[in-house]
């Protein structure tokens, strides 16, 4: 095992190949509809302004307009003569009463939805951080709130898929390198007697859980609605320098800092994720590692055990459980 994870952190933290997808070589997207969360920071910023200037239709969702208006505002002066659009959608992760909100406000506007991009989360909060349901931070934020987003949109996307180019219509969600080297054994995830997350007393390990909880809903999400045209793969954006390090502090963060990179790198994995035919080619990929590679053989032995052995499908059940009546 501790081979195992060493070749998983050395693959995707040092000597990466150049990504095989950036805003040099990705096709023209006029006409078609993207949804980034948290992208009016770091890494989905970063990802916005590369599908705006290819012509996208780009929805920034997250819980600050102010800060949507200034990313937006930025993109634009970047690059004039684009003839992508940029639209702010009002989305609270933290808070399930508003999600289906945030998806009615979508629908009003459009009638098609071509990628999603589960992009935001939160990294190590205090310990204790509760969201407005009750549930710990980082799993109400990383896992509960991106599941109940993805499952209203997915009617949209479906119907999306009907006319889009074949395996062309996507949902990303974002994992971690955390994964490999924070996340508990025995399966990346602790479960309680009634298939519940455990919340553990360490933060990192929390995080960790919640990146391969993400791993397992990609999975899941793939095994329900792929047959209907719709492909999902989660990604480990990579080490990067943006917001998300806003919790960490001490020794840790600067141990970090000596492996961290621009975040355009993490857009450029998930540009690979959600745009690459390489990924709409290949079924078999439900990994993608920096800065654009099929990761999926990488991916730590006990989790794959976990998902070939049911704990998905329990998770799964527990986000369903503790977000039907919010939807």
């Amino acid at each position: 095992m501790a081979n195992f994870i060493g070749k998983a952190f050395w693959t995707q933290s040092y000597c990466i190949p150049p990504p095989p997808l950036t805003e040099k070589n990705l096709p023209d997207q006029k006409n078609r509809v993207h949804i980034v969360t948290g992208g009016y920071a770091g890494v989905g910023k970063q990802l916005s302004a590369i599908l705006y200037e290819k012509g996208a239709t780009v929805y920034i969702a997250g819980r600050s307009e102010q800060k949507a208006e200034d990313a937006m505002r930025q993109i634009k002066e970047d690059h004039p003569s684009a003839s992508g659009r940029l639209r702010f959608l009002l989305l609270d992760l933290n808070d399930l009463t508003t999600i289906k909100a945030s998806v009615e406000n979508f629908l009003a506007q459009e009638s098609r939805l071509d990628v999603l991009v589960n992009n935001a989360g939160v990294m190590f909060p205090p310990q204790g951080t509760k969201t407005t349901q009750g549930h710990d931070l980082q799993f109400g934020t990383n896992m509960l709130g991106p599941f109940l987003f993805t499952k209203l949109l997915m009617p949209i996307m479906i119907e999306t898929a009907k006319t889009a180019s074949p395996d062309s219509v996507r949902v990303l969600w974002a994992s971690s390198l955390g994964i490999h080297v924070l996340s508990p054994s025995g399966g990346g995830m602790v479960l309680d007697e009634s298939g519940a997350p455990k919340v553990l007393d360490n933060q990192q390990t929390n995080y960790a859980q919640t990146k391969v909880g993400n791993v397992f809903l990609a999975v899941k999400t793939q095994e329900l609605y792929g047959s209907q045209g719709v492909r999902s793969v989660s990604f480990n954006p990579g080490n990067l320098k943006t917001e998300l390090q806003r919790h960490s502090t001490g020794l840790m963060m600067k141990l970090a800092e000596s492996m961290l990179y621009p975040a355009i790198f993490g857009a450029y994995t998930e540009l690979y994720s959600g745009w690459s035919e390489e990924v709409g080619a290949d079924k078999s990929i439900t990994y993608v590692m920096p800065w654009g590679r099929d990761g999926t053989h990488i991916v730590r032995s006990d989790i794959q055990k976990a998902i070939e052995s049911g704990v998905a499908d329990k998770v799964w059940d527990w986000c369903e459980s503790e977000t039907k009546s919010y939807s």
